[in-house]
């Protein structure tokens, strides 16, 4: 049997935050954060507190899924790709490597965001 690995990182304001590895990929997952059993996080990602990842979706190496933000079911979210905080990716959804995507912004469902782009809100 396998044991999950717990990392612990301590938040500027000094709160410790756990994080653990998703079953599916190995990436880490806060304790606070909801991710579908069959997502996929690649082991050099992470998925902050509060956020939520759906059924099916994929966050490739690198990918930092920030507070509170939602990557909804089978949106793909790539290499090195920031979604910020509160952000949402919508279902089916293709953020490219190295894209940024802005805290509060929505891409809507099936949408894709090019590589290296830095989406902001309007």
């Amino acid at each position: 049997m396998r044991r999950r690995k717990q990392v612990e990182f301590e938040d500027d304001d000094g709160t410790m935050l756990r994080y653990a590895q998703h079953p599916n990929g190995g990436g880490l997952v806060e304790r606070g954060a909801q991710v579908h059993p069959s997502a996929w996080v690649a082991p050099s990602a992470y998925v902050d507190p509060g956020a939520r990842v759906g059924a099916e979706a994929y966050l490739d190496d690198g990918a930092w899924v920030d507070r509170g933000a939602v990557v909804a079911a089978r949106a793909r979210v790539g290499k090195n790709t920031h979604i910020g905080a509160r952000a949402v990716v919508g279902r089916g959804a293709r953020v490219r490597d190295g894209a940024k995507v802005a805290g509060g912004v929505r891409v809507p469902d099936f949408a894709e965001v090019g590589p290296d782009t830095i989406v902001r809100a309007a």
